[in-house]
């Protein structure tokens, strides 16, 4: 190959890089000595950014487009690098590619418990796991505060490092919210939006953007789980506790009743006595309560004067016989409540209804 043949191999007139990875943020072009050409073709793909960095400095920055490499188009270079107006000779600068997609399904997951107050259960240790997605935002604060000037840089060089972050971040959002165990364990989509707030402004200054944050799972100690099971029971059983508290009675009197011997003979009868308590317990219960139900009942009807059948209050008609309800209605002479006319005594004081 002749001199000729040599330098123009050296020249180059197209840059552009096909990602064929799925982890690689950065990408150093390969200059090997190699000089560009004025007015050489840049080509920046969708979810790239094309970084220009001459003398240890960031110079120009293109979007995706293609991009014809003149002193126009370089005004940061040129001022650099003193251009006169006109240059038409190649230059040397070393040319990044930066992957601006979202880097999805980073796992992350607490290496050591959180500790963490809380209000019912007092200092607990909680584990957590889940995955977050994330991608750079800023690509000139990325190269000058993360990436330097390697050659290749991936996922694998900075999730450690981002994991890390995470943890952190979390343990400071639970500390600062003060919510409990409970609240924590219920509400993980609420507290997924407001820890990722938290954890992005840590983010933001290295230059990337935490775009998802997914808490899969807390994990308490069995002591609390324990704990949070029995409370969720007693919230489940609070409104009908007098049943529950007869079920368990009863339950636990028949386990003694099935005791051999002597001691069982007694348990036996020990257990007729008590399932016999709670059984007129029961009735008395239900009775006061049918009364009670009675007595709301009297006090929202009134009687048809012809038939005799009951009617709501506020009727102006008898919806059996169909005759007026704004005549003449019998009362108690004791109490005043509306009675049937063939009623002989007051069903709510017990007194006698005159004819």
């Amino acid at each position: 190959m002749g001199l000729f043949s040599f330098l123009k191999s050296q020249l180059l007139k197209n840059i552009d890089w096909t990602d064929a990875s799925t982890n690689t943020i950065v990408y150093k072009y390969p200059m090997e000595g190699r000089e560009i050409m004025i007015g050489s073709k840049l080509t920046v793909r969708e979810s790239q950014v094309a970084i220009f960095m001459v003398k240890g400095k960031i110079a120009d920055v293109f979007t995706p487009g293609i991009h014809k490499l003149i002193v126009n188009n370089l005004p940061i270079l040129s001022s650099l690098l003193a251009w006169p107006r006109g240059f038409k000779s190649p230059f040397t600068a070393d040319v990044f590619f930066i992957n601006t997609k979202q880097f999805t399904n980073q796992k992350w997951g607490t290496t050591n418990p959180i500790v963490m107050r809380d209000k019912d259960f007092g200092s607990i240790r909680i584990k957590s796991y889940g995955s977050f997605a994330f991608k750079v935002a800023d690509p000139q604060i990325f190269l000058k505060e993360i990436f330097g000037t390697n050659s290749t840089f991936s996922t694998e060089n900075i999730v450690n490092y981002l994991k890390s972050m995470l943890v952190a971040g979390i343990s400071d959002t639970i500390a600062e919210s003060k919510i409990s165990a409970l609240d924590l364990a219920c509400n993980l989509l609420e507290f997924n939006k407001v820890a990722k707030e938290q954890i992005n402004h840590q983010f933001q200054a290295i230059g990337l953007d935490l775009s998802n944050l997914i808490i899969e799972n807390i994990s308490f100690p069995e002591q609390v789980e324990k704990a949070i099971d029995t409370q969720t029971s007693m919230g489940v059983m609070k409104n009908n506790m007098d049943t529950y508290i007869k079920y368990k009675s009863a339950e636990a009197i028949g386990d003694a009743a099935k005791n051999p011997g002597m001691a069982g003979l007694g348990s036996q009868l020990g257990t007729g006595m008590a399932i016999g308590d709670i059984i007129r317990d029961s009735l008395k219960s239900g009775t006061k309560q049918e009364q009670s139900n009675e007595s709301q009942d009297e006090g929202n009807v009134k009687y048809c004067p012809e038939c005799g059948a009951k009617n709501p209050k506020k009727a102006k008609f008898c919806v059996e016989c169909g005759a007026s309800l704004k005549k003449q209605v019998p009362t108690c002479p004791e109490c005043g409540i509306e009675v049937s006319s063939r009623t002989k005594f007051c069903p709510e004081c017990g007194a006698k209804i005159k004819k």
